[in-house]
């Protein structure tokens, strides 16, 4: 038995975009966002537009409970290189499109016990985005805080994120990413599985490992207990 196994996952990154190197102004600017959106320790992926001291930016995230993993091609990548310090190649650009409507239902967290705590108790908007037309190659829909559902299908080149489950009552033919932050309860249910790749939770399957028995039918896809990617054949 090989002592050595490589298995397919992915990382759950923001990328922070940066468009000065005031290093005052990056913090009060990007303190509180980071607070509101995402927890201790994400990871974060850094591209700029200007020229920065690359080891004080890192360092300056990491003050801010960042963890930063990366740099993107560009101004920052022969700092990185000197450092030994990861870079990536740049994202593909995708035109992100706004759902036909949104739906949002405000729930207040189970853990209040008692009147007093259940009134002081952030409440948490979940939101399910729904689109009625085909996602066409380039686009893209995401959804951080909840769930999404097409009506029609989604052509290869197009990609949808959720935080939550994805349904696509059509073709799957781009990429679909539910579970982002680390969701491992999320499922993904498509009418007809043509998917360029399937992701839950950071854990994917590329379109030629998709079980060939589940390709162009009716799929339920979800993580067991091993966090492996299980794809379920819908009957009808």
């Amino acid at each position: 038995m090989a002592d050595i196994r490589i298995k397919g996952r992915m990382v759950n990154a923001i990328r922070i975009s940066l468009d000065t190197n005031d290093h005052d102004a990056i913090r009060q600017q990007l303190s509180p966002k980071l607070q509101a959106a995402f927890p201790s320790g994400t990871l974060a992926v850094i591209e700029s537009s200007v020229e920065q001291e690359l080891i004080a930016l890192i360092q300056l995230l990491i003050d801010l409970d960042v963890q930063p993993m990366a740099v993107t091609e560009g101004l920052l990548g022969d700092q990185a290189r000197s450092i030994q310090f990861p870079v990536l190649p740049p994202d593909r650009q995708l035109e992100e499109v706004k759902a036909t409507k949104e739906q949002v239902v405000e729930v207040k967290p189970e853990a209040a016990t008692s009147d007093d705590q259940a009134a002081a108790a952030p409440i948490v908007a979940h939101v399910t985005s729904y689109h009625d037309e085909i996602l066409r190659t380039g686009q893209c829909i995401v959804q951080h805080n909840g769930d999404i559902i097409i009506n029609a299908g989604i052509n290869s080149g197009s990609e949808l994120i959720a935080s939550g489950n994805i349904h696509v009552y059509g073709s799957a033919r781009g990429r679909v990413i539910a579970g982002v932050g680390g969701n491992t309860a999320a499922r993904i249910f498509c009418h007809s599985l043509e998917a360029e790749l399937i992701s839950i939770a950071g854990t994917y399957c590329v379109a030629d490992d998709i079980p060939p028995h589940v390709v162009k039918k009716s799929v339920h896809i979800y993580l067991n207990d091993q966090q492996e990617l299980v794809f379920e054949a819908l009957q009808f």
